[in-house]
């Protein structure tokens, strides 16, 4: 089976020859090594690129390892490109195994008729530091999990039987594929501890990988629920009865977040027009992962759901806030009473922007209302959503409120 990643060979496509690196960022496993050697060098010889003007190296290789030497690589590489003057295109990755990397890299982009593209799978690279290494000289193509409509568009069964196994085994492509549910799990499980943890624990020097894991199963256990540091830090004392210092849970979250495993999404005061310092909302990367952590113990398709769209709506390139929303009114006894209604995604892309409510279902019209107040209190003019896995048609409320279909959303 083979999935096409086409929303990322438009963005490769988009970047080429722009003077600049391209980083293909994203999780191990998540078939950044595929997109480039596979997908995109397919691409490029059915647009008349010839074979002999594009160069891979695949640094992990045995047969590759002579060029993870610095001067070796770059040497050979400036070499090639003098030989007629026309475009070549060199396909690195790995590229953390390559020594002064960063140099070689920086050298590349003196040769102009040279287009480059790296991956890194390691720690090292996986790190969001990456991106700043190379600010105003590189662009990050950010590589997710397969998302759910890139599944539907593969597979033969019922988008019901999907959507249950997407939302316990999650997106990765090996993961995907794999038939056996049992052996889906343990490769979660595997990837999760001897990869993942691994890599930040050996990456930042962490010295009780005990409490790293359980901050990483508390967060998976309140995907989708405001917190910070100083919360953390009471659940440790309170579920845990270990005392952990809020700038090391701090630390921690900031190690998950920068190797891609996590992403933060920060409140924002939709009246007042600003953001809201804390607390935050966390949300997975890949659900499969976030539920080997608990062992598959606390699969809650509404918390899921959520998760999901917020992924989905960060790869369809809006950046996505937790919008809040006060009023206050005055109470029984006269006094001032204030109240904060949530709007589950503010989604901002250029100029757009479109507000979203996740509600698993709308059984009666009090729910339904009351999913749909935080949305009319906005004060403007801009969509507004809510997504349900009901099974209604997509449909307009006399408020201008869009109705719909997850499935429908997330298929369209």
């Amino acid at each position: 089976m083979r999935f096409e990643r086409e929303q990322y060979i438009e963005k490769l496509v988009a970047s080429k020859h722009n003077h600049l690196i391209k980083i293909v960022t994203g999780l191990r496993r998540v078939g950044k090594s595929f997109l480039l050697f596979n997908l995109y060098k397919q691409y490029l010889l059915e647009n008349g690129v010839a074979e002999d003007h594009i160069m891979g190296f695949q640094l992990d290789s045995f047969a590759h390892r002579q060029y993870r030497k610095a001067e070796v690589l770059y040497e050979y590489v400036e070499h090639l490109t003098k030989q007629d003057g026309q475009m070549y295109y060199v396909l690195i990755d790995e590229v953390q195994m390559l020594e002064d990397f960063v140099d070689v890299l920086n050298g590349f982009l003196h040769i102009s008729n040279l287009d480059v593209y790296v991956t890194g799978s390691n720690a090292k690279f996986l790190s969001s530091d990456i991106v700043t290494e190379f600010r105003g000289r590189g662009v990050q193509i950010h590589l997710q999990p397969l998302s759910f409509k890139e599944i539907k568009n593969q597979m033969s069964e019922d988008v019901a039987t999907l959507w249950r196994d997407y939302i316990y085994y999650g997106g990765l492509p090996m993961v995907v594929v794999e038939p056996d549910k049992s052996r889906k799990a343990e490769i979660l499980q595997e990837l999760l501890r001897e990869t993942y943890l691994s890599d930040i624990v050996n990456r930042n020097s962490v010295k009780n990988d005990v409490e790293l894991e359980e901050l990483f199963s508390i967060l998976a256990s309140n995907i989708g629920a405001l917190t910070n540091p100083n919360k953390l830090a009471n659940t440790f004392v309170s579920e845990k009865k270990v005392k952990i210092n809020h700038s090391t849970i701090k630390a921690y979250i900031d190690y998950f977040i920068d190797s891609f495993l996590i992403s933060k999404a920060v409140r924002y005061d939709i009246k007042g027009k600003k953001y809201i310092d804390t607390p935050y909302k966390y949300y997975f990367a890949d659900m499969g992962l976030r539920n080997a952590l608990l062992n598959f113990r606390q699969v809650e398709p509404t918390h899921i759901m959520e998760n999901i769209i917020y992924n989905h709506l960060v790869g369809s390139g809006y950046k996505v806030d937790v919008g809040c929303i006060t009023q206050y009114h005055k109470g029984v006894d006269g006094k001032t009473v204030r109240s904060t209604f949530e709007v589950d995604f503010v989604c901002n892309r250029g100029s757009e922007r479109v507000y979203i409510q996740s509600v698993y279902s709308l059984p009666d019209d009090e729910k339904q209302k009351q999913e749909q107040r935080s949305l009319t209190l906005t004060g403007d003019s801009f969509t507004k959503i809510i997504l349900t896995t009901d099974n209604i048609p997509t449909h307009t409320l006399p408020n201008g409120i869009i109705m719909m279909n997850v499935f429908d959303y997330l298929l369209g």
